[in-house]
C-alpha cells in the first residue's frame, strides 16, 4: 500500500467512529427515528474487508450497516441524510438506519430481518454463476445471533450444494442482542457450524485492520481460484449497546473497558507510527479531517428536504415494459401468458 492508502484507510475508520457518535447524539435529540444499531468497535472489519474487495464482488449485510455503507463507498452526507429520513439519503429517506444500499457500488444492503439476507446472498452468487461472472465473489456479513436462524443453514447448505462463490463472514461481536454467544450457541466457535456442510472455515481476530485485510485477501483469492463457499468468523466487539434502547445490563463495565484497550483505531494508529508510515501530527490531521467530514454530513442532512407524501407511493410497483415473446413485441408480460 502507498502512504496515501494507509492514511485513507485510517481516516475511513475514524469517520465511521465519528459518524456513529454523532448519530447517537442526533437520535437522542429525536432527529433520527426508529432503530439505530451502532458499529462502534467493529470498524477494522468493514474497513479491512472493503480495502481488498474488488468492484465485481457483491456485498450484503445485516442492520448494523452504517460502517459498511461508508466502506462500500457511499458518501457520509448521503448516509447521514438517510439516517435523518431525508430525500437525499441513499434510500430517499424511506429506508432509514437499517436499509442502506447502493447497487451501483455492488452494495446490496442493509437488511432489517435477522438472517433474512443470507439466502439472498446465495441468490446473488447463483446469478453470477449463471451470467458467467467467474471472477466475482459475494461477501455476506452477519452477526453471531443470525447463525441460530434457519436462514443461515438454508443459505450455507445451498451454497455448498451448488458450489457458489460466497464468502460467509460472521462478525462475532460476542453478543446477540442481549445474550452472550455461549448462552445461545451450542458450539464454542461459530465457524464450526460450517463443518456440517463440508465447508472450509476458520476464525481470525478482527480488531487489527491490517490483519483483517491480509487474511481476507488470502481467502478471496482462494475462492476465485478454487471456487465454492468459505466461512470466516471474525472476532470483534461492539462497545455500545445492541441498539439505542439497550440498557446493557448483561455485561459489566470492566469487560467493555478491557476491550476498549484493544481499540481498532488505536491499534492501527500504533502500527502506522511504529512502522514510520505516518507521524502523530499527520494522523491528528486525519482525525481533524474526519471530524469535518462528519460535521459537513450533519449540516447537509439537516438541510436536505423531507420526502413528500407523494413519495410514499413511488417505487412500490415495477412499471410494465414491452417484452418480446417468440418474435412478437408485447405491451406487457400478461399478454404473453
Amino acid at each position: 500500500m502507498k502512504k496515501e492508502e494507509y492514511l485513507d484507510l485510517y481516516q475511513e475508520m475514524v469517520v465511521i467512529r465519528r459518524l456513529e457518535e454523532r448519530a447517537a447524539e442526533l437520535y437522542q435529540q429525536g432527529k433520527i427515528g426508529g432503530f439505530l444499531h451502532l458499529y462502534i468497535g467493529q470498524e477494522a472489519v468493514s474497513a479491512g474487508i472493503s480495502s481488498v474487495r474488488q468492484p465485481q464482488d457483491r456485498l450484503i449485510t445485516a442492520y448494523r450497516d452504517h460502517g459498511w455503507a461508508l466502506s462500500a463507498g457511499i458518501d457520509a452526507k448521503t448516509i447521514m441524510a438517510e439516517l435523518l429520513g431525508k430525500k437525499d439519503g441513499c434510500s430517499l429517506g424511506k429506508g432509514g438506519s437499517m436499509h442502506m444500499a447502493d447497487t451501483e457500488k455492488n452494495f446490496w444492503g442493509g437488511h432489517a430481518i435477522v438472517g433474512a439476507h443470507i439466502p439472498i446472498a446465495a441468490g446473488l452468487a447463483l446469478g453470477d454463476v449463471y451470467q458467467g461472472n467467474n471472477d466475482a465473489v459475494t461477501i455476506c456479513m452477519f452477526g453471531d445471533g443470525a447463525t441460530n436462524i434457519g436462514f443461515f443453514h438454508e443459505g450455507l447448505n445451498l451454497s455448498k450444494v451448488w458450489n457458489l462463490p460466497v464468502l460467509w463472514v460472521c462478525e462475532n461481536n460476542q453478543y446477540g442482542m442481549g445474550t452472550a454467544v455461549d448462552r445461545a450457541s451450542a458450539v464454542s466457535e461459530i465457524r464450526q457450524k460450517a463443518e456440517g456442510y463440508g465447508m472450509p472455515n476458520e476464525r481470525i481476530e478482527g480488531m487489527d485492520v491490517m490483519h483483517v485485510r491480509t487474511e481476507v485477501d488470502r481467502i478471496l483469492k482462494k475462492i476465485r481460484k478454487d471456487g465454492g463457499p468459505y466461512m470466516l468468523e471474525i472476532m470483534t466487539y461492539r462497545y455500545s449497546g445492541h441498539s439505542m434502547g439497550d440498557p446493557e445490563r448483561y455485561r459489566d463495565k470492566e469487560e467493555v473497558k478491557r476491550w476498549e484497550e484493544e481499540d481498532p483505531i488505536g491499534i492501527f494508529r500504533k502500527y502506522l507510527v511504529g512502522n514510520e508510515i505516518a507521524t502523530e501530527d499527520e494522523l491528528d490531521q486525519q482525525d481533524a479531517e474526519a471530524e469535518n467530514v462528519v460535521e459537513e454530513a450533519v449540516a447537509f442532512a439537516e438541510a436536505s428536504p423531507e420526502p413528500t407524501v407523494e413519495d410514499l407511493f413511488e417505487d412500490i410497483y415495477v412499471e410494465p415494459t414491452p417484452v418480446e415473446y417468440r418474435g412478437y413485441a408485447l405491451e406487457n408480460e400478461s399478454e404473453g401468458r
